[in-house]
């Protein structure tokens, strides 16, 4: 597997869609075996990280384990991914909270064969050859791929933009708006444009604060 990713140009490697339903997999975890449809009904935030006792990977299992909690309120599971095996993931989260203190609370996936890193174009040859990037995809209830985050071997996620877009996402589909730059829980939301000259027209009467009738937003 190794010879047939090295062999593969850019071009070659394929990336999943936004949009399209999340690529399935079967895979041996910490937890034992863990398929997609095990998550269904539930947000995930599948993540992937190059190597167990590393030291930026390392601080990105400490801050996913801090943000577990607030996760789990959202109805979002995590779960890890890299080309290590089963024991040196089990080993490496025993020495997390043997020195550290924290207890790595969800699942980590072993690769070692690269299928699931495969399908999710985690494999970026300009980064590692042999190492999965550090990416992130957020996959929804109906197991459809939302969001996808990728981060070069050299620096760390951030958990808050990640909160963020969980809360953008879940604010969107209750309530049927979209999001502005930087938005935050508790700011106003944009109003979907009008899809006719009508509405448009109807637009700049209905009481919301607008810019003009293409941008209009609204408190929640």
């Amino acid at each position: 597997m190794e010879k047939e990713l090295e062999g593969r140009t850019a071009e070659e490697i394929t990336l999943p869609l936004l949009g399209d339903p999340a690529p399935d997999f079967e895979a041996v975890t910490t937890f034992g075996t863990l398929r997609l449809s095990d998550f269904k009904g539930s947000w995930l935030v599948l993540f992937s990280h190059p190597a167990d006792f590393t030291p930026v990977c390392t601080t990105e299992f400490i801050a996913f384990a801090e943000i577990y909690d607030e996760l789990k309120k959202k109805n979002t599971e995590l779960l890890g991914l890299s080309v290590d095996s089963v024991s040196s993931h089990i080993a490496w989260a025993r020495n997390i909270e043997e020195k550290v203190g924290v207890k790595i609370p969800f699942p980590i996936i072993a690769d070692l064969s690269k299928e699931v890193a495969i399908k999710y174009g985690m494999l970026h040859p300009g980064q590692s050859k042999t190492e999965t990037v550090r990416c992130v995809f957020i996959i929804d209830p109906e197991g459809i791929l939302r969001a996808m985050l990728y981060y070069p071997l050299s620096n760390g996620r951030n958990m808050d933009e990640i909160m963020r877009l969980i809360d953008a996402f879940q604010t969107s589909d209750k309530h049927k708006v979209a999001t502005p730059a930087n938005w935050r829980p508790g700011d106003e939301v944009v109003v979907p444009p009008p899809k006719t000259q009508e509405m448009a027209e109807e637009r700049m009467k209905e009481g919301y604060k607008c810019v003009d009738w293409y941008l209009c937003k609204k408190k929640l």
